[in-house]
């Protein structure tokens, strides 16, 4: 079985996001863009990553810094893609495998199209495979050029394009495999003869086709996910294509959103069958979500809330790092953060558990079958047994609920 490596391309700056984040790390629905490219390579039966990093490469090593199959690579100079993958030159010199190289900042990217790539590459047995993509507006991206049989001729970058080339629609979004000795000999004998004065790995392609090694190139990807990100307007284009898979996925899996266009769901977030998501919902983080529940509209689900099943949350609910067991009702207006609340709970209109003192933010458990009246605030640390019934507009701590038990 071949040996298979990938490089992924990390460490740009991006003046155009004008940003003092490593551009990889901004996030497309919930995750950095990164995490995409890494998760895809993992499917893919990838289990070493060499990730080449410069600008805020500390902030973005501590944001990976559990993932075990990364070799941070250190890129000093940014003088282009093919110097970023020289970089590697140390730790794979001697490897006889297949390399992948792929760009850090593409997080759309699919798993599927990689599988193609690696077999049209297995089948093929070329020196480097390249999957490219059509696009009506191919303004930005190298241009494909082949000749009159149709095999790869060059890539030319958009800014060195001439005026017929520019009309070319086949591009490079830059999806490569390559077998790694060919690799590192065509890096090793590129020149920068190019508007930006960089390496580019474009370059080391024409190398690898001027020395006679055969080049394939596949036409597997699709118009969504060639799109990378250099800009704002770009990235909030990317959360709006992956904001589109994450609800289908849902919906395929059974759960209705009533308005997908006023819906937002984190990537991180588990719906069960059954459940209605209502619109102007926003799911953040990591949540779940039983079966059978209706959320929203206007609900606010924050990061760390479970919700069981057949859990009704409603208008201008917020729940934030709470547990809500099987048949709650919260149905309006309401705030439940850092509570655990028991089977079959009714929170009326209103009612809030009062979480932060100023100091500490404090946690609120409400057994089974309880009921609180609408306006109720409740104090936390707090404590409520199963079946307790409080009624609308009190205050409640755990010392008004001491002093009542002891009156009792």
């Amino acid at each position: 079985m071949t040996e298979r490596v990938a490089i992924i391309l990390a460490a740009g700056i991006s003046k155009r996001m004008h940003t003092e984040l490593p551009k990889v790390l901004h996030e497309v629905c919930g995750r950095p863009m990164l995490a995409y490219v890494l998760d895809a390579c993992r499917e893919v039966g990838i289990e070493k990553i060499y990730v080449v990093v410069g600008f805020g490469n500390e902030q973005i090593k501590e944001r990976f810094n559990k993932a075990v199959d990364i070799v941070w690579i250190q890129q000093k100079e940014q003088r282009g893609t093919a110097h970023a993958v020289s970089c590697c030159r140390q730790y794979l010199k001697d490897f006889q495998g297949q390399t992948l190289v792929l760009c850090g900042d593409g997080p759309l990217i699919r798993a599927s199209t990689l599988k193609t790539l690696i077999k049209k590459h297995d089948e093929g047995q070329p020196a480097a495979t390249l999957a490219t993509a059509i696009l009506d507006e191919p303004a930005g991206y190298g241009r494909i050029i082949r000749d009159e049989n149709g095999n790869i001729k060059a890539i030319v970058e958009h800014t060195d394009c001439t005026q017929s080339q520019l009309e070319i629609n086949e591009v490079n979004p830059s999806y490569y495999l390559f077998n790694n000795q060919i690799l590192f000999d065509a890096v090793q004998n590129i020149k920068p003869d190019n508007v930006k004065n960089e390496f580019y790995l474009t370059d080391a392609v024409a190398h690898i086709i001027e020395t006679d090694h055969k080049v394939l190139a596949v036409t597997a990807v699709r118009t969504d996910e060639a799109r990378g990100v250099n800009s704002r307007a770009q990235l909030t284009e990317a959360n709006k294509i992956m904001q589109r898979r994450i609800q289908q996925k849902l919906m395929d899996n059974g759960v209705t959103i009533v308005d997908p266009d006023n819906t937002w769901i984190d990537i991180k977030a588990q719906i069960g069958q059954d459940t209605v998501i209502e619109p102007f919902t926003y799911i953040h983080g990591d949540v779940k979500i039983g079966k059978a529940c209706r959320i929203g509209p206007f609900a606010y689900l924050r990061h760390g809330t479970v919700l069981g099943d057949d859990v009704i949350l409603g208008v201008f609910a917020e729940v934030k790092n709470s547990t809500l067991a099987d048949g709650v009702r919260a149905r309006h207006n309401l705030y439940i953060g850092d509570a655990a609340v028991g089977h079959n709970v009714n929170l009326g209109a209103g009612s809030i558990t009062a979480n932060f003192d100023g100091e500490n933010v404090n946690r609120t458990n409400i057994g089974d079958d309880c009921y609180i009246g609408s306006g109720v605030v409740l104090i936390a640390p707090l404590e409520l047994k199963s079946g307790t019934h409080i009624g609308a507009g009190k205050t409640v701590s755990q010392k008004s609920i001491d002093k009542s038990e002891k009156n009792d």
